[in-house]
């Protein structure tokens, strides 16, 4: 998913401005869709932050060029952290794209934008139960499915065997408490080694990451449940681990993830909560041998927080059949084995993870699988993005200890009546 995730990376205004160049240059060069097909049917916004955003969906349009050569579609879009407020304009413009893309933990917040997708499905035959449950659930707004998955990806904690094994710590896997992971964070803390790396945001963790292990989950009955027992423990938990523990460094409001992503892959910090869609990169940039356990819980038996992303259509768009059609092209078993194979994206469908794992170890491949069977999906609120916003704005107090998961939790719960 490296894209898509509840959190995204932040661009210089330079950088964001060189894709958005890029985008707009490879829209002009693109060919529409197949024959017969409206312009726009073949189109899609959606986030391309960086280059490697594009290389995913071009994965998507080639893997599925190996069935149809004359599939094609053209792209557009802003950087992931912008797109959850420009795609509501784009799509009120003239022309524009019958595809987006969306997520399950933003289902919620997009679905004025989206069109039930249940008679498309229907009247096509399609056999939704094929693609993940947890993802179909996230997708189902007022019970209508907005989107078709093309990935399923519950969050992991990777750490770095070899400064692991400098200090004399185990290696998790399957079964991780909170306890033992504390107790592993205070050995590997040392030289200048942070034992965790941590960004500011809500959903990239580690504290709502932490909660979902436990079962505890921020949305109850399509309403926001912050500041329940469960959830404001773990968070409580997470802000402890810098401002207590000092296993962690506290993060600036300003930091994107990539900002703890570089602290782990430099040597700087031994473990760190992401996705799966970070592995390719984590594995081969790092310094240092990386592998993959569960999030720790309190029992050690943790259930799996799974982020996915999906294509939906526009409620905008004239040719919704054509729209679907091209759709179901992209999210076939084939298209998404293989873009799990090149772009390391956990596949939404059952058959096809297998083309994930590929020659992956197959301890890592053991988590992602648990994972995916104990999976709930992250299920928001419609002012999910003002949640984060806040919870990112504020955190740092938490992490720093001068401000309690109890009172920030509950501050965001009022600012998001």
């Amino acid at each position: 998913m490296l894209n898509k995730r509840v959190t995204g990376r932040l661009l210089g205004a330079a950088a964001a401005a060189a894709v958005a160049a890029t985008a707009l240059t490879a829209c002009g060069s693109s060919s529409a869709g197949s024959s017969g097909e409206s312009k726009e049917a073949s189109s899609m916004y959606t986030w391309i932050t960086n280059e490697n955003d594009r290389a995913q969906w071009q994965a998507f349009i080639d893997a599925a060029k190996e069935k149809d050569p004359d599939f094609n579609l053209t792209l557009e879009g802003p950087s992931f952290n912008d797109y959850w407020t420009k795609v509501k304009t784009r799509l009120s413009s003239s022309g524009a794209p019958c595809i987006i893309t969306t997520q399950a933990a933003r289902a919620q917040e997009l679905k004025d934008l989206t069109v039930p997708l249940d008679d498309l499905v229907k009247s096509n035959n399609i056999d939704v139960s094929m693609y993940n449950k947890a993802m179909i659930d996230g997708l189902t707004v007022e019970g209508t499915l907005r989107g078709i998955p093309y990935d399923a990806e519950p969050v992991v904690l990777y750490y770095n065997k070899d400064l692991l094994a400098a200090a004399g710590v185990k290696e998790p896997t399957l079964n991780y408490t909170t306890s033992q992971f504390v107790a592993d964070l205070k050995a590997l803390t040392k030289d200048g080694v942070a034992g965790l790396a941590v960004p500011p945001g809500f959903g990239s963790g580690p504290g709502l990451p932490i909660a979902f292990a436990n079962g505890n989950e921020p949305v109850k009955d399509g309403q926001l449940e912050l500041t329940n027992e469960g959830l404001v423990k773990d968070q409580q938990f997470a802000f402890d681990l810098a401002a207590k523990e000092k296993v962690a460094n506290a993060p600036q409001a300003s930091d994107g993830t990539d900002v703890p992503e570089q602290q782990f892959m430099s040597g700087k910090a031994a473990m760190i909560i992401d996705g799966p869609w970070m592995y390719d990169m984590l594995t081969t940039k790092t310094q240092g041998k990386v592998g993959i356990a569960v999030v720790p819980s309190e029992s050690g038996k943790s259930i799996g927080m799974i982020q996915g992303s999906a294509f939906a259509i526009a409620a905008s768009c004239k040719d919704k059949e054509a729209a679907f059609q091209n759709i179901m092209k992209i999210t076939t078993p084939e298209v998404v084995g293989a873009v799990g194979a090149a772009r390391g994206t956990v596949p939404s469908v059952e058959s096809a993870v297998k083309d994930w794992a590929g020659n992956k170890p197959e301890a890592d491949v053991a988590v992602v699988e648990a994972l995916l069977e104990s999976g709930r999906p992250l299920v928001t609120t419609p002012n999910w993005n003002q949640v984060e916003t806040t919870f990112t704005q504020y955190s740092g107090e938490g992490f720093r200890g001068s401000k309690t998961a109890e009172e920030l939790l509950a501050t965001i719960m009022n600012s998001a009546k």
